[in-house]
């Protein structure tokens, strides 16, 4: 019995005008009525969740939970109280940033706990963020200093170009000096975390932190920075936008999109319609 479900949100559940369906929120609702957590899986910050969470009635809940940065933070809906977090150490997220701030035809993103910075901005991605509800403050500054003493738990650079993508992605690998994450999202991004740190870990904690097993558990998703999260639960379910590799990884691919597959998977598996 699935009693446990964590979804990506974007083009997953979030469409890319950043708004979520009435199919999906009607679904979602119905299983939390049940009982079944609904957990928010994704590469953004909790802060920006918050509106969505109050159209499924779960903000400010106790015991219910969203998981950010790929795995980087859980945090309790109520209070915002952090249940576990991953950063980077200053040096390991200064060695990533002395890399990607060199390529300016990408734009860099800095995750801080609450806040996001981005560095080179580009009105493409700056309409893309806006449209998710995501709050960026402009960063001006060639090194990190000045976030020096804040916890920096993801780097991500934006560019359309999937083989600049792989480039920023190769580089990054090849010269710092620890072991990173590297994924890409959204057609757009190459995404940093330290090893260890992804969107399966943290769903895998969070169940041992409600005292539920994989095979309870339900991940729903789409691109690459999911894979981790598909392989880790019992049920693991894409849309039918999904990446090829996002697919390989499925149990059970939805017939709908970002727009009614999230609700299908729930209905089928969750809800018995």
């Amino acid at each position: 019995m699935i009693k446990l479900i964590v979804s990506d949100l974007d083009e997953t559940l979030v469409g890319p005008d950043g708004n979520v369906s009435e199919e999906n929120i009607e679904a979602i609702k119905k299983a939390t009525q049940k009982g079944v957590k609904f957990v928010p899986n994704t590469g953004r910050g909790f802060e920006s969740v918050q509106p969505l969470l109050e159209t499924l009635g779960l903000k400010g809940k106790a015991n219910e939970f969203v998981i950010s940065y790929n795995g980087g933070v859980i945090v309790e809906n109520q209070n915002f109280d952090v249940i576990q977090a991953n950063a980077f150490s200053f040096e390991q997220a200064t060695q990533i940033f002395d890399i990607t701030k060199q390529h300016l035809e990408n734009s860099t993103h800095i995750y801080t706990l609450n806040d996001v910075y981005v560095f080179n901005e580009v009105e493409e991605d700056n309409e893309y963020i806006r449209s998710r509800g995501v709050r960026a403050i402009k960063f001006e500054h060639d090194n990190l200093d000045t976030l020096k003493d804040e916890p920096i738990f993801k780097i991500i650079t934006m560019n359309p170009d999937f083989n600049k993508r792989k480039q920023i992605k190769a580089e990054v690998l090849d010269k710092v000096n620890f072991d990173v994450n590297a994924t890409f999202s959204s057609d757009r991004y190459t995404e940093f975390n330290l090893k260890g740190v992804d969107k399966g870990q943290a769903t895998l904690e969070l169940g041992r932190h409600l005292g539920i097993k994989a095979d309870e558990i339900m991940a729903l998703g789409d691109n690459n920075n999911d894979v981790a999260m598909l392989k880790s639960v019992g049920l693991p379910v894409v849309v039918s936008n999904a990446s090829a590799s996002a697919k390989a990884n499925a149990k059970y691919i939805a017939k709908g999109n970002y727009e009614t597959g999230v609700a299908e998977a729930i209905n089928k598996f969750v809800l018995g319609e």
